[in-house]
């Protein structure tokens, strides 16, 4: 497949070779109209005609500008990652600043959640329709000795069928011993709709692979604080392994589709509706050598073991998922679904372990059923969404969700949501087979419990989100190790409550040609212990310049970026388990990252220059993504997006 991937994007040049001329610019720096080369030059395709719709059928359009938000979501994860603290290399894990980022859902997951911040699940991906065939490269400079390629074309066949395909890999050295990352995203999807919208499908194929070199970090963070020019070549830094590395790799067939019962589309309509999703995923942690050296001194980082070497610790997971429901539309009241669903998992090892302790089973088997309903709203400047599922099997599952938006007109719009969870543990909590001896545990946690009220409001002075949750029999992995240089994780239940707090505020001022974009965030816990651990305040503020040079070819945005959040008990990352876990030992921030940046547009290409954390020689080495994994020191990154119309 990777094979077949690498062909692709080979080809594209000669694909879109034959492409006719760009995109008419427009007055601003976005593009609103495609001019088709055709005979006729006076048929035009509207932008609203190259459009991207998501599994909840949420629809946007092909942008082509060059804005600031643009600037945020030019990098690997491709979407603006504030409240994400990156790893020192590219394609590495990231620490969470900012908690409830992720949706949650009542169903169990394989786990590995630290695996998981570029892999790709159901709705990331986006189903296209476009007047005609679209190209997008991608390119972005990775830490050494790499790159970062993403190559996406579609098309549509006819108006009512379209097909895209898509590669996007990774790799980097990094500038630390043991930190190779190589990563692979290949997607294809599908969407099709009959003559009067009366079936309807959008399906997807993945594969995914993301490897990691684990180094565990640096052993002697003395030596990195003391700014000692000797170390300034990052691999005179001692880590704990030099040979071991992670592997994360999916396989993922969806589809989602409806027919409707009625011939024709009136003011009742009936539609039976089918979700399938089969996924598959493999993640190994593979170490030769066990032991690892600080210093004079050698030390097994992880426990006892039950070989000497050579550990190759190997996950399987198989999910099966259907949804079948019928939903009955009135142009008057709105969409009411009923449906049921099935979810089948298997979580397995190829062993079972008999220990003096307890039997460890080989597999973790699941067996779901669900039913639940579903209404939609719209009328006038109203939109809302309300869910609930319920399972009908042994398992104690629910999910209440219930969403409403109010537009009053383009420039304010207000959201809400209200969450109430009875989810079901991941399967990494409940099971785990390791060659490390501690690293072995069946465990039958109870369901984790989630209240979550939040809301937002979109004005042309203030952006402002709040949020507040409560958690129940919150699930974690904590640091047993009672020897510092020790790292011994087990998964953690805690049975008091969590109630956390967050108020985020977005506001642009702009004077001339002059803007200055700033996102602040302020958190608070109430916990007993510290289990929930994040920064009580992040900020992200940007001062930049934006202009047309050159007669109005070229437009041009430069400037600044601060990114600073306070100190607090960051988690650190723990490559066996591919997941992050509470410490005490060690708080990290509390320094300035500042980003200068040149960014450029000229037709549909958008040039990114940057210089990364320029100021990391002149604060000190205090600089950290995990206690012992510094942060990214100064470095030039170069890209560019190009985008082909025909």
């Amino acid at each position: 497949m990777r094979i077949l991937s690498y062909i692709f994007i080979l080809l594209l040049p000669f694909l879109t070779h034959s492409q006719a001329r760009p995109v008419q610019p427009s007055s601003g720096n976005g593009d609103n109209r495609v001019s088709s080369d055709s005979i006729k030059p006076e048929k035009i395709a509207n932008i609203d005609q190259y459009r991207f719709i998501n599994i909840d059928r949420d629809t946007t359009y092909l942008d082509t500008s060059l804005t600031i938000q643009r600037e945020y979501s030019f990098n690997y994860l491709h979407k603006d990652n504030f409240g994400l603290l990156a790893f020192p290399n590219e394609g590495q894990t990231y620490n969470t600043l900012q908690y409830g980022l992720d949706k949650y859902s009542p169903y169990p997951e394989m786990g590995f959640k630290a695996k998981h911040f570029n892999f790709l699940e159901a709705n990331d991906i986006k189903y296209s329709s476009v007047a005609t065939p679209v190209t997008e490269l991608y390119f972005r400079s990775v830490m050494q000795k790499g790159q970062n390629l993403d190559a996406f074309f579609t098309l549509n066949i006819n108006p009512r069928l379209n097909f895209s395909i898509a590669y996007k890999g990774l790799r980097s050295e990094g500038h630390y011993i043991n930190q190779l990352t190589s990563t692979g995203n290949f997607r294809f999807t599908s969407s099709y709709s009959a003559k009067d919208d009366r079936y309807v499908l959008n399906a997807h194929y993945t594969y995914q692979d993301i490897l990691n070199e684990e180094n565990g970090g640096i052993t002697t963070v003395s030596d990195f604080e003391s700014e000692n020019p000797d170390y300034d070549n990052r691999e005179r830094l001692e880590v704990y392994f030099t040979d071991a590395q992670s592997f994360l790799k999916g396989r993922r067939l969806f589809a989602d589709h409806y027919f409707r019962v009625n011939s024709k589309k009136g003011n009742n309509n009936l539609y039976v509706n089918h979700q399938f999703n089969y996924e598959n995923k493999f993640f190994e942690f593979n170490q030769p050598t066990v032991t690892s050296t600080i210093g004079t001194s050698s030390i097994v980082r992880f426990g006892d073991a039950y070989k000497n070497s050579g550990i190759n610790d190997q996950t399987h997971y198989n999910k099966m998922y259907n949804k079948v429901g019928l939903t009955y539309e009135n142009s008057t009241l709105g969409k009411f679904q009923f449906f049921v669903d099935d979810y089948q998992s298997n979580f397995y090892y190829d062993q079972i372990l008999i220990r003096t302790d307890g039997t460890i089973p080989a597999s973790l088997s699941r067996n779901i059923n669900s039913a639940g309903g579903q209404y939609d709203y719209q009328k006038n400047k109203w939109t809302g969404k309300f869910l609930y599922s319920r399972s009908i099997t042994n398992q104690s599952l629910s999910n209440l969700d219930a969403k409403m938006k109010y537009d009053l007109n383009d420039d304010f719009q207000f959201n809400f949501e209200y969450q109430n969870l009875n989810k079901l543990p991941n399967d990494n909590y409940n099971l785990y087979q390791s060659s490390y001896v501690a690293y072995n545990w069946s465990n039958n946690f109870k369901n984790e419990k989630i209240n979550e009220l939040s809301a937002e409001a979109v004005t042309p002075w203030l952006t402002a989100s709040a949020k507040f949750s409560t958690l129940n029999d919150h699930l974690y992995f904590n640091d047993i190790a009672t020897n510092e240089v020790q790292q011994i994780v087990s998964p953690q239940q805690y049975e008091k409550t969590i109630n956390y707090v967050s108020l985020k505020l977005g506001r642009e001022f702009k004077y001339g040609k002059f803007a200055l974009d700033n996102t602040l965030l302020f958190q608070n816990v109430s916990q007993d212990d510290a289990v929930l651990n994040v920064p009580k305040f992040v900020t992200r503020n940007t001062l930049y310049f934006t202009d047309f040079l050159f007669k109005k070819a070229l437009f041009l945005q430069t400037g600044i970026t601060l990114n600073y959040f306070t100190k607090y008990y960051a988690n650190e990352y723990n490559p066996v388990i591919g997941e992050f876990f509470v410490q005490d030992k060690k708080e990290i921030g509390g320094y300035p990252n500042l980003d200068f940046f040149i960014n450029a547009k000229i037709q549909r290409t958008r040039i990114y220059f940057k210089a990364e954390h320029f100021n990391s020689s002149l604060t000190g080495n205090n600089f950290y993504a995990s206690p012992n994994n510094p942060y990214r020191d100064f470095m030039l990154r170069f890209g560019l997006i190009w985008n082909f119309f025909n």
